[in-house]
């Protein structure tokens, strides 16, 4: 078994992939202290204010005198960033690895032109005072239907679309909206009060093109039997889509989300860059991936910076960080107040080390577009979508955005699911056999049982799989369907 990883030729530390004690040897030093599992050794002197190196680029710097075989963590190390930065164009395309694939995929087609790797029947809440009637409606309906015809019915509770000012009642909107016309959804029900400021008129006339057929709108106030009149609009919407059938498709329908939480010092090395070398492969295959958390792209958002396709999109890339940035400042907060303590206990010291394996779920192919907060996809290929680093967050933001299902590596672990399919990799092979009921793949396999490019056949096949409803994903599997809405201004 591998116990120790230098991740990059010109490191100054190494990461230990078991805990180590003291007076033991890795990679020919003599460690002075006990090391944690995931955690950083000097393998040199380090003098206070000289450069962390991991990934190959600084990290921070040591904070005092840092002895070969001492413990590297946030007791002697500093982030190196502060406030915003100036950035300049230079493009440096890495090599991408992958390869053309005949694979298919068995999807549902929609009438819009996309197509979704579920058909479920869902109700869209345009106020978080219609919730406790959604899920009287949704138990009514299911008393009366054969539910194996249909892939479910759910509906997604938030507390928002009223009491809301400016641009957070315009983005609870969009975001509403978006998921209104997911491809996932095979008939949607959007469900009003009929007082609230985000009114069922509307958000029905700003709704833009979506499936007239396959959507309907309800509101309370306007009925004497929200919850009678509610299934009688399901039951439409259920018969029009209980006979939709599968189509096989290339990889090029795919549109998935890249997000982790929980991150450990694993992360950088295992689950992550498999994420990368997969998006990569999607992309050679002109599917489209997307990345979101800009807050944890700080450090090494140069790097995303330097891939972008051209100038343009390296303009907009500028502007999704120091936008992010701006926010934090407008709220008197530390911009790099970052990593949690979790990460900490994890492995993970700074921004830097935390950001430089986070932007590794990217992989190495050119950045081909990036998303406002609440947009959709435009671009094949790679996006940056604008989201905050909050799992639940940016999962419903990314999936928002168009993605059928959420890629989300995890070294701590967490059950949570968005109202997309939400699969979970583990940086570790312990975190894999502990919550066999919260994660869907290992990427802790990478240490001592696969090479990366056997991983990633046997990651791309659970791709597959999922997409074309042969494997469920365990948030689905244990029905978590969560959504967050970011907002940023004042309650009424």
């Amino acid at each position: 078994m591998q116990e120790f990883i230098i991740i990059h030729e010109i490191d100054n530390v190494a990461v230990v992939l078991r805990p180590f004690k003291k007076g033991e040897v890795v990679a020919g030093v003599t460690l002075l202290m006990d090391i944690p599992q995931a955690h950083k050794v000097a393998l040199k002197d380090i003098k206070k204010g000289e450069n962390v190196i991991k990934y190959g680029f600084p990290i921070g710097h040591a904070t005092e005198d840092i002895k070969a075989g001492m413990h590297v963590h946030t007791h002697n190390v500093a982030t190196n960033l502060d406030d915003v930065i100036t950035y300049t164009y230079q493009p440096n395309y890495p090599k991408v690895l992958g390869y053309k694939s005949d694979r298919t995929v068995d999807v549902y087609e929609r009438s819009t032109g996309e197509y979704g790797i579920r058909n479920e029947l869902w109700i869209i809440q345009t106020v978080g005072c219609v919730s406790g009637m959604a899920d009287k409606i949704i138990e009514e309906f299911k008393k009366t239907h054969d539910m194996s015809k249909i892939d479910g019915v759910f509906t997604f509770q938030h507390p928002f679309g009223c009491s809301q000012m400016g641009g957070d009642l315009e983005f609870t909107k969009k975001i509403l909206q978006d998921i209104t016309k997911h491809p996932n959804a095979g008939g949607v029900l959007v469900f009003s009060l009929g007082c609230e400021e985000n009114r069922c008129d509307v958000f029905k006339d700003t709704l833009g093109d979506y499936d007239k057929d396959r959507t309907r709108f309800l509101v309370s106030q306007e009925v004497e039997d929200e919850v009678a009149e509610g299934v009688k609009l399901l039951d439409e919407l259920y018969n029009k889509m209980k006979d939709d059938k599968r189509v096989t498709k290339p990889l090029s329908v795919l549109r998935i989300g890249l997000k982790c939480g929980g991150s450990d010092g694993m992360s950088g090395i295992t689950a992550n860059p498999l994420l990368g070398r997969l998006s990569d492969f999607l992309s050679l295959n002109d599917a489209t991936t997307v990345l979101g958390e800009v807050p944890e792209m700080f450090g090494a958002e140069q790097l995303l910076m330097a891939r972008a396709k051209d100038e343009k999109t390296f303009d907009e890339i500028v502007e999704l960080i120091n936008d992010f940035k701006k926010y934090f400042k407008n709220h008197n907060q530390v911009i790099y107040d970052n990593p949690s303590p979790g990460n900490k206990a994890g492995g993970i010291t700074t921004l830097e080390d935390k950001s430089l394996g986070c932007v590794q779920k990217g992989g190495s192919s050119k950045v081909n577009g990036v998303i406002d907060m609440g947009g959709r996809i435009k671009a094949k290929g790679l996006n940056l979508v604008s989201t905050p680093g909050n799992d639940l967050c940016a999962v419903t933001t990314i999936a928002a955005a168009g993605c059928q299902m959420v890629l989300f590596t995890t070294g701590r672990g967490t059950p949570f699911g968005g109202f997309v399919p939400t699969l979970k990799i583990a940086t570790n092979t312990a975190l894999a056999t502990k919550k066999q009921n919260w994660i869907d793949f290992n990427a802790g396999d990478l240490v001592d049982k696969y090479t990366m490019d056997e991983l990633l056949e046997k990651f791309i096949d659970l791709i597959c799989d999922v997409a074309s409803g042969k494997k469920q994903a365990k948030n689905e599997i244990n029905d978590f369907r969560e959504i967050s809405i970011f907002k940023d201004g004042v309650i009424l």
